[in-house]
């Protein structure tokens, strides 16, 4: 059996149209040719490749999903989620720069914005002339961002912002920042110009995961915005939360491209590696461990093809969403683990992948709602009973 076949056990390939299997070859070439030959070396230097949005966006990544009319692709949901789960194949930052731009920065913008809003933004972004940024998270305020402390203040016909934002991915790099405040009229959400006088973005220093990503700090010290930065059909919480699960659905691919480059790197090594006059391979202990990994992807790779058909339908709830991303995220971080542990000693070497995604799903395990809340999420949905707080 070759590496491909072993990495789609079940044939799912059979199931991809001849253009999504075209995209789907040329999104991996790209990472293989593009991405791995320089990952390491911004993953050392804590910093993200930024010459690799130019040709991204050439390849039509940012914002994938949106319609033609705007400057994007106008694919469909599984589509997408295959650009999704190939970019986390080289490493999550590239994912998560690329999730950011399109499902928490084109979406709002889509979603609540104007159609003025729509066509000043969104084909620029899709070009990657213009970066964005998702202002919601604080440091306060993570798993319930209902208790945000920003807040937008009318101040005749514009608005005035103060508040601080926290693990902003693009922070320091975005031209924009969708940022949500509280109003009187509730939580609303702006497009900010990150070169607004009173506003800042802080490099979070010291990250031992998702080092190739920016992550930033967000200082919003009456930061004036007219009233046409305003998405004027936002409103309450529902509007950045339906971001989130856009972002989620993208996750929960991105965690088997993960998977998958870990179980490819070890399925090699345990075939080339000997030990006691025979492959590793060869062993029940690693035997088990490949099964268990390939079974995993499997599910997974079933699990997101599903809610791909779903989501087209305009049939995937939130919940659904959430059950994608906690078992595929914790599926990866345990793959990747496991994965690790099957090249030895020379799995904590920057000549192999599994490490490195290792840590990056640390924070993908974490971020876009913690695997725990989307587990009260799911459980909400099965019980009918909220057992957050």
């Amino acid at each position: 059996m070759s590496e491909f076949e072993a990495l789609d056990f079940y044939g799912m390939d059979d199931l991809l149209s001849d253009e999504q299997r075209l995209i789907r070859d040329t999104v991996r070439q790209f990472v293989g040719d593009k991405c791995l030959p320089l990952i390491e070396e911004h993953q050392a230097a804590a910093t993200f490749p930024t010459e690799l949005i130019a040709p991204m966006a050439e390849l039509g990544m940012l914002g994938a999903n949106f319609p033609e009319e705007y400057g994007c692709a106008g694919l469909e949901s599984s589509t997408y989620g295959i650009i999704m789960q190939e970019l986390e194949r080289g490493d999550s930052g590239l994912r998560s720069f690329v999730s950011v731009q399109g499902a928490l920065c084109m979406y709002p913008i889509f979603e609540f914005g104007s159609e003025e809003q729509r066509r000043e933004w969104l084909p620029r972004m899709a070009a990657g002339e213009v970066i964005g940024c998702f202002g919601l998270t604080e440091p306060d305020a993570g798993s319930d961002p209902g208790a945000m402390r920003t807040k937008a203040a009318r101040d005749g016909d514009d608005w005035v912002l103060n508040g601080v934002k926290m693990w902003i991915t693009n922070g320091t790099m975005a031209d924009i920042a969708i940022v949500w405040a509280k109003t009187d009229d509730g939580i609303r959400g702006f497009i900010v110009p990150t070169d607004a006088p009173g506003f800042q973005a802080i490099k979070v220093a010291g990250k031992y995961s998702l080092r190739a990503s920016d992550t930033a700090e967000l200082v919003l010290e009456d930061v004036r915005v007219p009233g046409a930065a305003l998405l004027p059909n936002s409103s309450g919480l529902r509007s950045p939360l339906m971001c989130l699960n856009q972002a989620r659905y993208g996750i929960a691919w991105g965690g088997i491209g993960a998977a998958q480059a870990c179980f490819d790197e070890a399925l090699r090594y345990v075939k080339a590696r000997e030990s006691f006059g025979k492959p590793i391979a060869q062993t029940q202990l690693i035997q088990e461990m490949l099964t268990e990994i390939a079974s995993e992807i499997t599910k997974a790779q079933t699990l997101c093809w599903r809610l791909g058909q779903l989501k087209d339908a305009g049939r995937a709830r939130p919940e659904q969403i959430s059950m994608a991303k906690r078992n595929n995220i914790e599926m990866a971080l345990r793959a990747a683990r496991q994965c690790r542990e099957m090249l030895g000693a020379n799995g904590i070497l920057d000549e192999y992948q599994s490490f490195r995604h290792m840590v990056n799903l640390e924070s993908v395990y974490t971020y876009e709602g913690t695997h725990q809340i989307h587990t009260l999420i799911v459980g909400h949905a099965l019980t009918g009973l909220a057992a957050f707080g």
